[in-house]
């Protein structure tokens, strides 16, 4: 396998060359090649380049370089690097511009980006058709896909487990505006072809949703190979196992490239530039036809939204959702401005150096 198998297309083909000149013209290093980034296991990340697979690590001046740690190579990533020997791992000297981000909120209390994945063109939201099924749940993970700049897909798995696959498919289609919606049975072979349509060469499809829900499973079932471990979910609540311990990039031939992730027992959501307006466009346009342009939608006179709720328009549920999330998203971005302003202050004190500039910051997308 070469980089050819993991999405090197001509388009990238044509970035890389540009991209080159200029690191070439800034850093002075004409030896680098490019690589993806395929695995990461914590201490080591696992390569593939134009000869195949090797291990790598970040040099010290991109450690150096970087301050926040979502800037470090994940996996997904198109890298420039060096290769000192045949044996040796490789050198990581620089991340290309991302054609997308998958982010949430780290979990703890500081406010911090935890980097799913980049360079992702679909994202498959897997949701299990058992007892784990809930809507809430998927709302979040709508939000985190059109906030990460890549074309959701919801896939309700395990519909052999469902006595209702109709009712479920509304549900989710009610949630899930114009969101393409698959109903997916590894066991029984059904749905395969309706993923296998968005597995087009040269692009990288993700899937992310909750321990259990089946990721590893339709990996192994699209790639035609026990690739990824999988385990079975306890039978009393259909909670799962982590089975998945690292984020990965499986080739699917002659096809796109798969990445599985660890399942996420919570999803607290980073940044919001579009993510709620897309999720809950039923709610926002009925907002539009409050009285007043300020409207909580709590209790006021003229509220739109509370009307629909009681004409049965609006799921109240739904609606106390957005409201719950809206307020996560406000929360989140004040931490977010109260640490940009320390960091600010901090990198004018003098004597200390302000690592945010750096060469590759200036390249445009």
């Amino acid at each position: 396998m070469s980089i050819h198998e993991y999405g090197w297309s001509d388009y990238w083909n044509g970035f890389w060359d540009q991209w080159k000149q200029s690191f070439e013209e800034h850093a002075g290093n004409t030896q680098v090649r490019p690589a993806r980034l395929i695995a990461d296991y914590g201490q080591k990340v696992k390569l593939i380049t134009m000869d195949g697979e090797r291990w790598g690590a970040a040099s010290g001046k991109l450690r150096h370089a970087i301050v926040d740690p979502a800037e470090m190579p994940a996996v997904g990533d198109w890298l420039a690097i060096t290769t000192p020997d045949e044996v040796s791992d490789a050198v990581i000297h620089a991340v290309l511009p991302r054609k997308s981000r998958i982010s949430r909120q780290a979990a703890g209390f500081e406010t911090k980006e935890q980097l799913i994945a980049t360079n992702v063109d679909t994202l498959f939201l897997v949701n299990a058709l058992n007892h784990d099924f809930n809507m809430r749940r998927l709302e979040r993970y709508l939000i985190m896909a059109w906030n990460s700049g890549v074309n959701p897909v919801v896939v309700l798995s395990k519909s052999d487990l469902c006595e209702d696959v109709e009712q479920r498919v509304a549900e989710a289609e009610g949630v899930a505006p114009g969101v393409p919606v698959i109903v997916i049975s590894a066991l029984q072979n059904e749905g395969r072809e309706q993923l296998e349509a968005f597995l087009q060469p040269g692009c990288t499809v993700a899937l992310t949703g909750s321990s259990g829900s089946g990721k590893s499973t339709i990996v192994n079932w699209l790639s035609g190979s026990e690739v990824q471990l999988t385990q079975d979910v306890r039978e009393e609540d259909s909670r799962g196992r982590h089975t998945t311990t690292h984020r990965q990039l499986f080739p699917i031939a002659k096809k796109a490239v798969l990445l599985d992730t660890p399942g996420m027992r919570e999803l607290n959501l980073w940044d919001d530039s579009m993510g709620v307006a897309h999720t809950f466009t039923d709610i926002m346009e009925t907002a539009q036809q409050c009285r007043f342009a300020d409207c909580k939608h709590k209790g006021e006179a003229g509220c739109a939204v509370e009307e629909a709720i009681e004409r049965g328009e609006l799921s109240e549920s739904r609606v106390n959702n957005y409201r719950k999330m809206q307020r996560e998203l406000e929360y989140q971005a004040r931490k977010e401005a109260d640490r940009r302003r320390k960091d600010s202050r901090s990198s004018t004190t003098p004597g200390r150096r302000n690592q945010r500039s750096g060469w590759r910051r200036d390249v445009e997308w």
